[in-house]
């Protein structure tokens, strides 16, 4: 399938074309693809091409001169609208073999919408042998709160985060241990309860799910070198959290959280509770994180360790600081320049970033 050219490598925005000073780098900002229609999640391939989602519902193939080719047919059936759409990628950890690809979307099912987990293999130029593989039951009739990050563990099996769907009458679904929704799953690549998860074979709780007590989590990562599960979600108004994720935890939505529902009422059971676990890191006002990703490329020497996230609302790319698991400062990059969606670490050892937007860029991050 030939690509079609939207915007050359080179150009670079003209308000950001002269070097940007970080506390630990100096950088420049590259567009390198644009016109891409709110553009959700990017993930490499092993030849360096992209895979990027747009949420109406379409996957393309991006080269890293920033070629776009047109949408690739056998992706899933995604239901759109709201919060709704086509979100997360992720390619198997041993693509080079398989060619497969695990999609993460909503979906309309019978008695209203889904966060799905689907998979396909990637023949040439589009997917085939595509299926659903789970389904964060109970549905509901909305189009809010999926959730919808991937993260592959160094043993194969995959890690989903579904969102609590939002409504006062599903937030305690957060809480509850016999449905998926407002969790992070564990399951293995064929959708299955993944072996060892805490809660596997106990009646009355559903072995997906390795922790629980989650709003909306759209930032999920492994930190590498370790097991690590590292996490970042929504709050209301506040309250948005970056967290550690550890087995059978409850993270406390909707008991407990930073910030206040959107009517103005205090969380009902106030900011901590014991058993509950608290979050690392917290932001009021809220930033909205999407998209994570551990820096250990060699690019940017002083961003080495480093923790980046997205913010939606807060229009900035976030650089935590790290002492274990401990934040020791934060930095916030590219103030104003638009909502970013993604961050990456792309196999040249730079920073890619996604913004959400009708005309959404894919951008490049270069040392200055």
């Amino acid at each position: 399938m030939p690509f079609r050219i939207l915007l050359l490598a080179l150009f670079t925005l003209p308000a950001l074309a002269q070097p940007i000073a970080s506390a630990r780098a100096r950088f420049t900002v590259t567009t390198v693809a644009a016109g891409l229609e709110h553009p959700w999640a990017l993930a490499f391939l092993p030849d360096r091409r992209m895979l990027v989602t747009e949420r109406p519902g379409r996957v393309r193939l991006v080269d890293p001169r920033g070629r776009i080719s047109a949408p690739l047919p056998g992706v899933p059936a995604v239901s759109t609208g709201g919060q709704g759409g086509m979100l997360d990628i992720a390619p198997d950890p041993d693509f080079a073999t398989t060619g497969n690809v695990f999609f993460c979307h909503s979906a309309r099912v019978t008695g209203g919408t889904v966060t799905r987990v689907s998979r396909a293999r990637l023949d040439g130029d589009g997917f085939v042998e595509t299926r659903a593989i789970l389904d964060a039951l109970p549905a509901w009739d909305n189009q809010m709160h999926f959730g919808c990050r991937l993260a592959f563990a160094a043993d194969g099996m995959l890690f989903v985060t579904t969102g609590e769907r939002s409504d006062a009458a599903t937030r305690e679904s957060a809480q509850h241990l016999d449905g998926l929704r407002g969790k992070v799953l564990r399951i293995t690549q064929e959708g299955a309860p993944a072996p060892g998860n805490p809660f596997l074979g106990q009646p009355g709780r559903r072995g997906e799910i390795w922790s629980y007590g989650h709003r909306n989590p759209q930032a999920l990562a492994i930190r590498p070198g370790t097991e690590e599960l590292w996490e970042g979600e929504h709050g209301p108004r506040g309250g948005d959290e970056l967290n550690l994720i550890r087995p059978g935890a409850n993270y406390g939505w909707p008991r407990v959280g930073q910030g206040v529902h959107y009517n103005g009422a205090p969380m009902p059971e106030g900011r901590s509770l014991p058993g509950l676990v608290d979050a690392v890191h917290a932001w009021v006002p809220s930033v909205s994180p999407s998209g994570m990703a551990f820096y250990t490329g060699d690019a940017f020497p002083g961003w080495r360790g480093s923790l980046f996230l997205g913010a939606l609302s807060g229009q900035a790319l976030i650089r935590l600081t790290l002492d274990g698991q401990r934040v020791t400062g934060e930095e916030r990059l590219l103030r104003g320049m638009a909502r970013i969606r993604d961050v990456r670490q792309g196999p040249d050892g730079k920073l890619w970033l996604l913004t959400d937007e009708r005309n959404g860029k894919l951008i490049r991050l270069d040392p200055a």
